[in-house]
């Protein structure tokens, strides 16, 4: 089997409060589909949690219009802990989510009215989309960004997550991974200088490079549909003195945890990664039960110190009221689903 990678399954949220989270991100960015949740210990990822295994309550929910989803995750075997600085512009790691949207300033507008921390007026990025910072109410930074695409039309004035913001200090050195093994190998924009449109968010006012990538194909896949397409932005500053968002803490603590991508052919997957210096660092049983979902997951850590997840899923559940749950070991890996399985989604998003 070859390598199949549908697009960014998740981003994962480390927060105090998981169901406070989900509310937040369900009533104003349209995170209203919820895959899975479930209380139970990481025992896999004891190379980030100090050797310990911790317990967790997390949530994956989704927004139907695409994107990818998120998994708010909450310590409860100990206090999250956050960073004992201000993330900020080139910082190492994921620093900003990115947010589709449809009418960017008709939104920015609404956001500012609800008194939400609104960091920017409309800017535009060297393409010249339109955009604007935000904090969500744990201060973590999100970038509400023009895009076209939908998946389903659901009235919705968002979309899901298309990507990120991610510091690093050698912008090269990074894309070794995100070109050539996660398919992002169109360029954008490279640019140098001190930008007016990140003036307004944590050391916004510094000199950088900064380089937009997206693929130049389409994702395939079971769910590359609501997934959609997706892109990176790399931060590094002229004087390369990003801080490490996670020093000195556990994945799961508060802030941007992880990047994950849903996938087909983890053996395969394991191969290339190991090809290309990036050897799994966490995996997964091969058909690990995660509560109400079924799959294998495994780990690598990007040079500049992102945990990238990958998601072999193999069972999703349907209608869970009558047990019904979808076996996805037979399908053709390349296929998208039918048009009957997202009106099943559909059915059971928890709207406002």
């Amino acid at each position: 089997m070859d390598v199949v990678i549908s697009g960014i399954q998740q981003i994962g949220i480390g927060v105090s409060d998981v169901n406070a989270a989900w509310d937040w991100y369900r009533r104003n960015l349209g995170y209203d589909l919820k895959i899975f949740e479930e209380a139970a210990d990481a025992e896999f990822m004891l190379p980030y949690t100090q050797g310990e295994v911790r317990s967790r309550h997390a949530i994956l929910a989704y927004n139907i219009q695409g994107g990818g989803g998120l998994e708010i995750w909450q310590y409860t075997s100990r206090t999250p802990v956050g960073p004992d600085f201000k993330p900020g512009l080139g910082d190492l790691g994921i620093f900003g989510m990115k947010i589709r949207a449809y009418d960017v300033p008709k939104l920015h507008a609404d956001f500012k009215a609800k008194s939400f921390d609104v960091l920017s007026e409309v800017q535009k990025d060297p393409s010249g989309r339109k955009f604007f910072f935000m904090n969500d109410p744990w201060g973590n930074l999100i970038q509400i960004l023009e895009d076209s695409y939908k998946f389903k039309d659901a009235k919705l004035p968002t979309g899901g997550n298309m990507g990120c913001l991610i510091g690093t200090n050698d912008i090269e050195a990074s894309l070794t991974l995100y070109r050539d093994v996660l398919g992002y190998d169109e360029v954008v924009y490279d640019e140098k200088g001190v930008f007016e449109d990140f003036a307004n968010i944590e050391g916004g006012s510094k000199s950088c490079r900064r380089v937009r990538v997206r693929h130049s194909k389409d994702r395939e896949g079971f769910l590359s549909g609501i997934f959609g397409p997706s892109e990176m932005e790399f931060i590094q500053l002229d004087d390369q003195s990003g801080k490490k968002i996670f020093e000195g803490r556990d994945w799961g603590d508060l802030g941007y945890i992880h990047l994950c991508f849903d996938i087909r052919g983890m053996q395969e997957l394991k191969t290339l990664c190991a090809n290309h210096n990036y050897p799994f660092t966490v995996e997964s049983n091969p058909d690990f039960d995660m509560g109400e979902a079924a799959g294998q997951f495994a780990y690598i850590e990007a040079k500049e110190g992102t945990l990238i997840e990958f998601v072999e899923t193999h069972k999703i559940p349907m209608l869970k009221s009558i047990g019904w749950y979808l076996n996805l070991h037979k399908r053709d890996p390349r296929q998208p689903m039918p048009a009957w399985f997202y009106m099943v989604l559909n059915l059971v998003r928890k709207k406002v």
